[in-house]
């Protein structure tokens, strides 16, 4: 036991970080970061690397594109080129279309705010999960990064360690048991702890650096 709180402590020290912080989004039960999330989710829940969705996210920020009214206001092109400025060439004509679909969406059904997805899922979270993909380009693994980085504001989502999360846990010789894992977590933030272990999932260096330093 302590050995594996040993690695968990050095796994969080070294990677102990939200992609949502990642991407500069200061995430609040507020509509807009929720918003900014759900973009977020969408973005690495494609097969591309996490670098490039991250830089995605702040592209579209940066053009102005940070809100469900804005975004479905944005003429199609204007999405395209401002997923190519953060390097998203592949899925980028798709992409263009589906989160104007996903505004459009979030802005009839929910008046543009998640907090509304929310209520009406009325605490469980396999309904918030269901309403999630509901909008076009959130699968279930678009929908498991957003509950994922959404749980220190929805802690009725907390603590989620979805099969991703759970991956890592067994590449660093971890209990693929949620409970344990936040137990050897200490107070750490569930959603850290997530995202670390995601990032020792998708990135064979990470769990074995980190079992080097362990010893």
């Amino acid at each position: 036991m302590d050995r594996q709180r040993r690695v968990v402590r050095e796994l969080l020290d070294a990677h102990g970080r939200t992609y949502a912080d990642e991407a500069g989004i200061r995430l609040k039960d507020t509509p807009q970061p929720l918003y900014r999330l759900l973009v977020l989710a969408h973005l690495l829940s494609a097969r591309i690397r996490a670098s490039v969705a991250l830089a995605t996210a702040r592209a579209l920020h940066e053009a102005g594109l940070r809100d469900p009214r804005r975004m479905a206001e944005a003429d199609w092109q204007e999405r395209v080129d401002a997923l190519g400025r953060g390097g998203y060439r592949r899925y980028d004509e798709r992409t263009a279309t589906q989160l104007g679909e996903a505004a459009e969406l979030l802005n009839e059904r929910w008046g543009g705010d998640l907090r509304r997805l929310r209520r009406e899922a009325d605490g469980k979270v396999s309904e918030l999960r269901h309403l999630l993909q509901e909008f076009p380009g959130i699968g279930p693994a678009g929908a498991d990064i957003f509950l994922r980085e959404a749980q220190g504001v929805w802690p009725e989502a907390a603590p989620y360690l979805d099969g991703k999360a759970l991956q890592g846990a067994e590449r660093l010789k971890l209990p693929k048991d949620t409970e344990r894992l936040v137990e050897l977590a200490g107070r750490t933030d569930p959603a850290v702890l997530a995202a670390a272990l995601v990032r020792a999932a998708v990135d064979k260096e990470v769990s074995e650096d980190t079992l080097r330093r362990v010893g």
